[in-house]
């Protein structure tokens, strides 16, 4: 990060070395490794979400207990995703990030920016919708094909769509559903070896998409985005203190503990930008250090890496009313609703892999109006954002293994 910054400083308009039309040739040759970095976590997001959700319902336990683990489950989940959008809406508007930034400039230098990437995930709706345009666009959100769906890359759909077909799966039996479960995690398994090709070359893209964007748009544009930096990881922080109220408030025991137990998960998290990655790691912690059952483990967690992302809605909503303060594009309250809405349900259709998050805010962004291409502003700067949502992401299946382990617990006391 730091080499790509100074970089870009050394062939961009802050240092003067070079001509602009020679600069922004190099710039672009620089950034290249960065779009690549994007197009090929873009490959496997479909293939990867289908096989992960329809695998994460199906692949849980059956009758009643499964209902009620699952119910707690997502509702956890729903309500926690919810709350993260609340808190970066809420966040971003009083810190106003997007007012630190040289708009002209930026605008300037987004001319030819990101768009080649976004083009293909960005929705076709340009103008921020009406109240009485929301009913249209809730019914719009449901599949009405599940192949077509697939293919039309629509994250929301494509996780609505998987789902149906997950909880169809638990009502067939076991002997009929199990070669698509088995189908379904080589697939899974493939991807995540694409994936692990590709985060070989992370450093490289990070780098090429920091020194990219220092060379388009300046220092001034960087520092704008440190701002934009310091909102996401102030949500990110409150909504980890919501996690550890939580744990405090169901565990009984001190915070310390928790984190000492916890620690080597978030870590690797952290450094891994996968929830996914360290799934195995996540199982072991929550059922050797937290005496978690494995009958809630093994359901809770490999749901949670799917559709608990509350640390990627958050950072989805914040990074909407940024870019919408940058572009100085009204929201309003429809607007508003329509970001929680979509960020909310793009967060729970977002795998858990390194990435994700910066191509699925495309379609949010061009949903209220707002330029897809203004990702350009943040791209350089997604990586250490993404590390830090993801330990926030980990922790949140955690704390939901505890809640709901809580709950089972209370349904097998008997009644005196």
């Amino acid at each position: 990060m730091f080499l790509g910054v100074a970089a870009g400083i050394l062939i961009g308009p802050t240092g003067g070395y070079m001509e602009p039309q020679t600069s922004a040739l190099v710039g672009n040759w620089v950034a290249l490794p960065g779009k690549l970095f994007l197009i090929a976590i873009q490959f496997v997001v479909v293939p990867l979400v289908v096989a992960s959700v329809i695998r994460g319902i199906a692949s849980g336990e059956g009758g009643s207990r499964l209902g009620k683990l699952g119910s707690r489950t997502i509702l956890f989940f729903l309500s926690t995703t919810i709350l993260a959008v609340g808190i970066g809406l809420a966040v971003s508007t009083a810190i106003q990030p997007g007012q630190y930034i040289d708009k002209s400039l930026v605008e300037h230098s987004l001319q030819s920016g990101a768009q080649s990437i976004v083009d293909k995930t960005a929705t076709a709706g340009k103008s921020v919708p009406k109240p009485e345009d929301l009913p249209e666009l809730i019914i719009s959100i449901f599949p009405t094909d599940p192949l077509s769906t697939f293919v039309s890359g629509n994250m929301l759909q494509i996780v609505i769509a998987a789902a149906i077909i997950g909880i169809a799966l638990i009502n067939t039996p076991l002997e009929q559903r199990t070669p698509l479960l088995e189908i379904l995690g080589s697939v899974q398994a493939a991807c995540m070896v694409i994936v692990g090709w590709v985060m070989r070359f992370a450093p490289v893209a990070v780098f090429g998409l920091l020194a990219g964007l220092t060379a388009r748009v300046g220092l001034s544009a960087l520092l704008g985005t440190g701002v934009y930096v310091a909102t996401v990881l102030a949500g990110l922080l409150i909504l980890f203190a919501v996690y550890l109220a939580l744990s405090l408030l169901i565990t009984r025991k001190p915070l310390g503990i928790f984190l000492k137990n916890t620690r080597e998960v978030l870590l690797m998290a952290f450094s891994t930008s996968s929830s996914a990655a360290v799934m195995p790691l996540t199982l072991t912690t929550v059922e050797q250090k937290l005496g978690v059952k494995s009958s809630v483990s093994r359901f809770v967690i490999p749901l949670g890496t799917t559709i608990n992302m509350g640390g990627t809605a958050l950072y989805q909503g914040v990074a909407a009313v940024f870019l919408a303060q940058v572009f100085n594009v009204e929201l309003g309250v429809s607007g508003m609703l329509l970001i929680t809405l979509m960020a909310t349900g793009a967060a729970i259709g977002s795998p858990g892999t390194p990435g994700v998050g910066i191509v699925i805010l495309a379609t949010i962004l061009s949903s209220v109006g707002i330029p897809p291409t203004g990702i350009a502003i943040i791209l350089g700067v997604d990586r250490i954002l993404d590390m830090c949502r993801t330990a926030v992401n980990v922790t949140g299946d955690i704390v939901a293994c505890l809640v709901v382990e809580r709950l089972a617990s209370k349904d097998e006391t008997p009644s005196p």
